[in-house]
């Protein structure tokens, strides 16, 4: 008994929320590029069916092994989804890949399409996955949590390279610095659509989120070295992708942590 009690400890342990088998590729600026495989391991493709064939449509994050964090704005009605994990290459058939349905999905009862306000989702797999190397969930981070200016915090997603551009095949990366809340709901910033239910991060006007990567992670590391969920791609500028002093906006997590644990105990 003591033997297989250790077991299911270390079992645990070596997919513990937030820290990668393999470790993204994070020691320098980035500058938009394809990530180490299978160092986002939370990172999730939401697809939907369309005649019969599988298409991404937003990313989201894997916070237990039955549930994933996206955008509200990133579901339709009538619309059959499903989850990929442990994708690297959306076009490629991969080994570590798991394709799921879905159990159930949970917008939130205030998401408000026209003002862009509770953008978040919660969606429970048909069963539970089992963690691997390439499969594991993301952290949470501390209720109410709000990050320092200019933390280095990163992007994750398949979504298009550039304004205009093509969905990425390979999952990409990019360094965003967080704005604060401050300077991002300046008048030449974001302004009033900017509230303190959101993060900002980016604006440099050369890195950013762009169609496709909604529903994604913000990920940061946290002082222990594990990767939180803060944000969830929410919004970003009309006109292009990586406009100056448009930082791309997220849903802060850390401002719905009692809606994201009642709806995981009530589901």
């Amino acid at each position: 008994m003591m033997k297989f009690v250790v077991l299911a400890l270390f079992v645990a342990g070596a997919y513990g929320c937030g820290l990668p088998t393999f470790p993204p590729v994070v020691s320098r600026v980035v500058g938009g590029e394809d990530v180490r495989p299978h160092s986002w391991p939370w990172q999730i493709s939401l697809q939907y069916n369309r005649q019969g064939e599988w298409r991404h449509t937003c990313g989201g994050t894997l916070i237990s092994n039955q549930w994933v964090l996206t955008a509200a704005h990133c579901i339709s009605n009538g619309k059959e989804y499903r989850v990929a994990m442990g994708k690297h290459n959306l076009v490629e058939t991969e080994e570590a890949a798991v394709f799921m349905g879905t159990a159930n999905i949970i917008v939130h009862e205030k998401w408000n399409p026209l003002f862009i306000r509770n953008d978040i989702a919660l969606i429970k797999l048909e069963s539970p996955v089992t963690f691997s190397d390439a499969i594991m969930a993301a952290c949470l981070p501390t209720a109410g949590f709000i990050l320092p200016h200019n933390e280095p915090c990163y992007v994750t997603g398949w979504g298009r390279l550039y304004t205009g551009g093509p969905i990425a095949d390979i999952l990409q990366q990019a360094l965003l610095p967080v704005v604060d809340h401050a300077t991002c709901s300046k008048p030449d910033w974001w302004g009033f659509q900017v509230k303190e239910t959101m993060v900002c991060a980016g604006g440099d006007g050369v890195m950013s989120g762009c169609n496709g990567d909604s529903g994604g992670p913000l990920n940061c590391q946290n002082a222990d070295g594990a990767w939180e969920v803060h944000g969830i791609v929410s919004f970003g500028s009309g006109i292009k992708c990586n406009l100056a002093k448009k930082p791309t906006v997220f849903t802060r997590v850390s401002a719905y942590s009692d809606w994201i644990s009642s709806k995981m105990v009530a589901y």
